[in-house]
């Protein structure tokens, strides 16, 4: 368990806002260890095969977004999640290539689903405070739909162990994922804690 790894993607606004060092920060201080970075500006096609690496992804967002209408009593552009989820793709094609992403593997315990809770939800206006989104992102669902854009929330992290192992082979190659370790490993993972007094 304490291998497990996931993928999160600063994305072009948290780049141009300077929060690069700020998001790390709060991965890091987790206690998740970072196992390989790199900056890239990705093409249309790269960010359309990371966003259907899971077969599901475009029912599952429609879906999504057609019961986030409903709860906040509006109407969905459409009833058909897949008609929604070819315009959401599209929205996050011109977004996340608009400059460039920082991509990271960060590794540990629980990864997948420590980095997500400290990213927040998807949506900026209903993420928890304490969350980065939740910090630092004023826009809703309700304002990107206005705009004909995707929702700029700072971060992609993956949703599952299984997406992650796919996302993390679309973004790395095996030779870029650095294996070491850190002091704090000790801290975190040793049962006894034995090594800490000589």
């Amino acid at each position: 368990m304490t291998k497990e790894r996931t993928l999160v993607l600063i994305k072009p606004d948290g780049v141009q806002r300077s929060l690069i060092g700020e998001i790390i920060k709060r991965y890091e201080r987790s206690g998740l260890k970072l196992a390989g970075m790199k900056m890239a500006v990705p093409t249309s096609e790269h960010i359309e095969k990371h966003y259907t690496v899971d077969p599901n992804w475009r029912r599952v967002t429609g879906e999504k977004t057609i019961k986030s209408y409903k709860e906040k009593g509006l109407a969905p552009p459409s009833e058909d999640p897949l008609a929604i989820t070819a315009i959401i793709l599209e929205n996050l094609k011109k977004y996340i290539a608009s400059g460039p992403v920082i991509a990271m593997i960060w590794q540990g315990v629980h990864a997948v689903k420590i980095a997500r809770k400290i990213t927040g939800g998807t949506e900026p206006l209903t993420s928890d405070v304490g969350t980065i989104r939740g910090d630092f992102v004023l826009d809703s669902y309700q304002l990107s739909d206005a705009d004909g854009r995707a929702v700029r929330n700072l971060i992609h992290a993956s949703g599952s162990v299984d997406e992650a192992e796919k996302e993390i082979l679309l973004w790395f190659k095996p030779d870029e994922i650095i294996n070491y370790r850190l002091v704090q490993d000790e801290i975190l993972y040793d049962v006894n804690l034995d090594g800490i007094l000589e």
